[in-house]
């Protein structure tokens, strides 16, 4: 019996050495996730009526899950570009139309996932809707995924357009039938945005802003984003037609990788 309660508190103090141990390595583990500088903010607290609709948060990407790093669906920006999205919104407003975000500043662990996918030859799920043309050993060659993306830098965003009034855009439901993202408008999956003749993220050169073979209506709505948004600073890929920088950004040279969330912000502030 003595024997038993000797070996039970030996039980006992070890384990709750083990629990000392640990605890503080998680708190201090906690403590060390990184933070963004105080010129970052959420957009929402600078333009409320912006539409967001974060796809890396959810799994309608073309990697089918959501994305290292995003841990709240919010658009986290530069001050500076985030004060010239809210008078681009201004603008279009007075002109019936809101601007929608599919994603903002963007983590480099979330550019490492994109990149860890990339390699994956075998996970192809998405392919259908996103990359229906494109070999996927040709995703970093061709240019659509790269090791560091100027969404880290906190000065880019991914934008379309939506016609007021607003109408909600359907979840997506993992699984369901995939159809081409460069499909007739009435044929792809249905964005509440304004037909731009690809959906967000079409792996596809019909992506490309000025691609000849994009006209009439479509191009008009290409034409009305990128007009608005080069009027306030905001430079575009040539090859998406959703990708905008703010120039000058304030960081040039710094790839972040604080987690999209309230938290990352709150000690900034």
């Amino acid at each position: 019996m003595t024997r038993l309660t000797t070996v039970a508190r030996a039980l006992i103090t070890a384990l709750a050495g083990l629990l000392a141990a640990i605890a503080p390595s998680a708190t201090a583990q906690s403590r060390t996730e990184p933070q963004a500088p105080k010129d970052f903010v959420a957009l929402r607290s600078v333009d409320p009526t912006i539409i967001q609709e974060m796809r890396y948060f959810t799994p309608h990407n073309f990697v089918g899950e959501r994305i290292d790093g995003y841990l709240q669906p919010m658009c986290v920006l530069t001050r500076p570009a985030a004060e010239a999205l809210h008078q681009a919104q201004r603008k279009l407003l007075r002109q019936g139309y809101t601007l929608k975000v599919y994603d903002c500043y963007r983590p480099q662990r979330a550019v490492d996932h994109f990149v860890r996918w990339a390699r994956d030859l075998d996970d192809q799920a998405m392919k259908g809707e996103f990359y229906p043309n494109v070999d996927k050993s040709r995703l970093f060659a061709d240019g659509y995924i790269a090791e560091k993306s100027g969404h880290s830098r906190g000065s880019t965003l991914d934008v379309t357009l939506v016609r007021l009034p607003a109408k909600p855009t359907r979840p997506y439901r993992p699984g369901e039938p995939l159809v081409p993202c460069f499909a007739p408008e009435n044929e792809r999956f249905p964005d509440n945005s304004v037909d731009m003749g690809t959906g967000f993220d079409c792996f596809d050169t019909l992506s490309h802003t000025l691609d000849p073979r994009i006209q009439g209506e479509q191009r008009a709505n290409r034409a009305l984003l990128k007009s608005t948004l080069e009027g306030l600073g905001f430079v575009n890929l040539p090859e998406e037609w959703w990708h905008y920088t703010y120039k000058p950004e304030p960081y040039p040279d710094t790839y972040f990788d604080f987690p999209v969330s309230r938290k990352s912000l709150t000690s900034a502030h």
